[in-house]
This record gives C-alpha cells, structure tokens and sequence, in this order.
C-alpha cells in the first residue's frame, strides 16, 4: 500500500482535486454564475486528462475512479438541467395506471386531475414549456421512469437517486463492454476512459440524469454482439437502444455494406440483412404495446416534430440558414428549415450507407461517427448532452474532434447567466469554428479512416 501511494502520489492528490471540483459542481452551484461553472469544468477537464495520460496502463485504478467521481453526486439534485422532473411526472403516471403519452401535465395540473404525489412541485420544477407538451421520451426510457416511480413515488430525491443509480449501472456496463470491444479491434484500452472518466460525460449523464447513457451502453452491446458474429443479439440490443432513445434509427442505412456477400469475415448477407432489420423493428413495436393507444402515435410524433420545426439552442449550420432567412424573408424561417435540413442528413446518410465501403467493424464505427456529427452539425437543437453518442463512437477512431466538442460544449450554458434566456451567439460561433474546423481537418486533410 505505501508503495501505491508512493507510485501514484502525483495522481491522487490530483483526483482528490477532482472530487472538490464534483463536489461543488453538485452541491454549490447555480446554473447562472457560468463563472465558476466554466472553471470548476475547466479544472476537472485538465486534470482529468492528466490522470488518463499519467495511469494509461492501471485499468483499474482509472475504473475505480470513474466509479468515485459518480458516486460525489448521488444525492444530488440536477442543477443544470430541469428535464428529470418530467421523468419522475411520467414514472409516477405509469406506476398509477395512467399512459404519459396520453396527458398533458398542465391539464391535469389545471383539472386537479393528477394521479401523483407531489404533481405541483414537478410541474413547476418541469417548467410550463415541457409541461405544455406530450412526453416524447421512448417506451424503454418510460420503463426506467417507472422503475422510479415505483420505488420512491413520494420522494423527489428517491427517486433521482433511483435514476441516477441505473445510469452509473448503464456507464459500468459502457466500460465492461467497451474495453472488451477495444481489445477485439486491437485498440487500446485505455481510449474508454476518454468517455468514462469525461467530466462532460459525469456531470451531464450522471449529475443531470441525462439517459444517453444507458441508450450508449445498449448501442456498444449491439456493436459488441456483431463484431462477435452474434447478429441476432446485435439486432436486438440496436431495438432496445432506440426504444430508449430513437437516435440510433440513423445507424441502421449504414449496415447495408456490412452485411454484403463480399464481407466474408462475419459470414453475412442480405438475407440476414433483412432479418436483422425484422428483428429491429418486431422489438421497437414490441415495446410500444404496453403504450399503445389510438393517440399515441399523433401525440408521440406531433412532439417529436417540435424538435425540428419550433425548439433551437445551440445549432451550428441551422443558425447561420436562419440568418440568411431573415435576409431575404424577413423573419424566423425554422418550420422551413427544420423540413429541408433532416432530408438533406437523410441523403447524406444515404450516400455514406451506399458508397462507402463499411465493410469491417473500424469502418463502420467510422461511418456512424460521420453521420451523427453531420446530423447534429444540421439540427435546429444540440444540447450538450447529445455530443455523448458522437463522443462514444470517436473512442473506437483516430478522431478526436469531439473530445475538443466534449470540453467546449460547456460554452453553450452562457444562454443561462440571465434571468431571461438568451444565446450568445459568438460564443456559439467560437464553439462550431474550433469543432467543424477540427472535424474538416480530420476528415479531409488527415483523412484517418481507420484506428490504429
């Protein structure tokens, strides 16, 4: 033991410096001094990639500190994030009897209707936009909620702690599972703790209960499952990771050159293309039956459609179509823009499915990497927690745009140093200048196709 402190001396006093910087991120911190917000990130972002440079070789010492760093929060309320109180008002509607998909918060709350312990104070914690609108969160993620619901239906504290809980569970297994996948792409192991032990990914997953976290490690057991030449259980996972999340939909165009006659490694086809794709969806539907009502699917779609044609935060490409709008129409132009952008991904998508050769594992990594920064580069919305997936995915690359994306992301909070929200769009220009310009030069100038 005096040998291990003496050995790694330099790396526990810095990851005791870590735990304070959590420790007040979680417990004395308001969203509104950004100040201190951006250097207590800061602090833990520096010293945090010390330590993965300086114990690069001691997987379990870096593991057991991930654990740590999560668990400073699990008595924490978000303080970031306001999103975990429509989480709790749907895993307590479920575990009434009632179908989220079917109430809006604020006519329940209007009518004195509410089925659920503590319905004013969610309602006001949700705030009076997301309470104005039908849940748009998945038949797998409302389970989850439920699961809260259950457990501490009386107790808003309980029942984060019961959320937070499943997501560390969901970040241990992206660790299990995600070290095991580096060591079959001949990778080193070490390039998981870029995601596990990210302060962007601890305070964002863990301290704000985003759930990306768990769809993450269902997406990572899927690639996991394919790369092992278990397709069926790949198929099913992929289901399950967008019944949780419906971002993963996008990946699903790229496995057509995967599962080609000339892609003998993985003894697949067309056929079992086709299969695959069955199994996907038998288990997305599957898991709406619990749900399922006639007005589920308008009610369920019209709040999906809000995030492309009437909410913005954040957006790159999409800002700078809105100002050319205002140019030439005079005025707001995103119920246009939010049509015409997603078909665009969906062609770009298209022709990286068909032209490019995702013939091996590395490359399809490669290819989902690409799609889902291209689709968040065109989006009306990025909040910072959605940078998870891409960041996930640039673990298994050469790439290393979104690692900068992960720490400068952060910038996107100064919309919230005033009472009244308000973007400051420079920042957000510095932002998408640094991770496109990064993103431009990987891709086209460095061109690092495949991992090494």
């Amino acid at each position: 033991m005096k040998k291990f402190f003496q050995y790694h001396k330099m790396t526990l006093l810095m990851a005791v410096a870590v735990v304070l910087f959590y420790f007040s991120f979680a417990y004395d911190l308001d969203r509104a001094d950004f100040i201190k917000l951006f250097g207590l990130y800061t602090g833990a972002f520096f010293l945090t990639w010390k330590i993965v440079k300086i114990e690069k070789s001691q997987f379990w010492l870096l593991a057991l500190l991930a654990l740590v760093f999560r668990l400073i929060f699990i008595v924490a309320i978000p303080n970031l994030s306001q999103d975990f109180y429509r989480f709790i008002w749907d895993g307590r509607m479920i575990a009434a009897g009632w179908n989220p998909y079917l109430y809006l918060p604020e006519n329940l709350i209007a009518s004195g209707t509410a089925p659920i312990a503590q319905a004013p104070e969610l309602f006001k914690g949700m705030g009076a936009l997301n309470a104005s609108h039908y849940t748009n969160y998945p038949p797998l993620n409302q389970l989850i909620f439920a699961l809260a619901g259950i457990l501490s239906g009386k107790n808003i504290l309980g029942a984060v702690v019961v959320l937070r809980s499943v997501i560390i569970l969901a970040d241990l297994g992206t660790l299990y599972f995600g070290r095991k996948l580096l060591k079959k792409l001949k990778l080193p192991e070490y390039q998981i703790f870029w995601f596990i032990l990210n302060p962007f990914i601890i305070i964002e997953l863990t301290g704000n209960l985003h759930f990306e976290g768990v769809m993450i490690f269902l997406l990572i057991l899927s690639l996991y499952f394919l790369i092992a030449k278990k397709w069926v259980l790949s198929a099913v996972f992929i289901a399950l990771s967008i019944s949780l999340k419906l971002l993963p939909l996008i990946f699903l165009p790229l496995l057509f050159r995967f599962f080609s006659k000339k892609n003998n490694a993985y003894n697949l086809n067309f056929g079992k293309l086709i299969l695959y794709y069955l199994i996907v969806g038998a288990v997305v539907i599957l898991s709406f039956l619990p749900f399922l009502s006639s007005e589920l699917i308008s009610n369920f779609m019209d709040s999906i459609g809000l995030w492309f044609q009437k909410f913005e935060f954040n957006a790159s490409i999409y800002y700078v179509v809105r100002w050319v709008g205002f140019q030439v129409k005079g005025y707001n132009i995103i119920a246009t823009a939010g049509k015409v952008l997603p078909v665009l991904v969906i062609l770009i998508i298209g022709a990286l499915a068909l032209f490019r050769k995702n013939n091996s594992l590395e490359k399809l990594i490669v290819s989902m990497l690409l799609t889902v920064s291209v689709y968040f580069f065109l989006s009306t919305t990025v909040h910072p927690w959605y940078v998870a997936m891409p960041l996930i995915l640039s673990v298994f690359t050469r790439y290393k745009f979104v690692l900068i994306w992960s720490f400068i992301v952060i910038l996107s909070y100064t919309a919230y140093v005033h009472e009244v929200y308000h973007e400051n769009l420079w920042l957000v220009a510095l932002e998408y200048i640094v991770v496109i310009g990064m993103f431009m030069y990987e891709v086209f100038w460095l061109k690092l196709e495949s991992p090494s």
